[in-house]
Order: structure tokens, then C-alpha cells, then sequence
């Protein structure tokens, strides 16, 4: 079985019908759709993590509420 090499000419050509190609669009999107949704959930147990430590030095929420509170209060953005 031969195998058929491509010059420059028709490697752009190929490019450009696969860039047009539904089939390639939908997976690109589906692909997006599930990176993104791996970034949230590394994103959520980095929050996680960092949620515990912030329990461990024994930080509430309640307390950050009371910070919030104060910042807004005294017209601290």
C-alpha cells in the first residue's frame, strides 16, 4: 500500500475544506464545551482546597460576611 504525499499547494487546500467542514465545527465546539467545563471543575476544587485551609485557620463565613459588611459600610469597594 503506497502511501500519497501532499505538496504545499494541496496540504492548504485540504486545510481549507477541512475548516469548512460541519463535521469539524462540531467537534471543535464539543471539544470547547468540555475543556471549559474541565477548567470549572479544576477551578471548584481549587476553591475547595483553598475553603479548607481558610476553615482550618478557622475563618467563616459569617466572619467574612461581618468583613463585607464593614467594607461597604465605610463606602470600601
Amino acid at each position: 500500500m503506497s502511501r500519497e504525499f501532499l505538496n504545499d499547494e494541496q496540504v492548504e487546500k485540504e486545510i481549507s475544506r477541512l475548516l469548512d467542514s460541519e463535521h469539524v465545527k462540531l467537534a471543535r465546539k464539543e471539544e470547547r464545551i468540555r475543556c471549559r467545563r474541565r477548567q470549572y471543575m479544576y477551578q471548584l476544587r481549587s476553591w475547595e482546597r483553598k475553603g479548607k485551609e481558610l476553615e482550618k485557620a478557622g475563618v467563616t463565613l459569617e466572619f467574612l460576611d461581618n468583613i463585607s459588611k464593614e467594607m461597604r459600610e465605610e463606602g470600601v469597594k
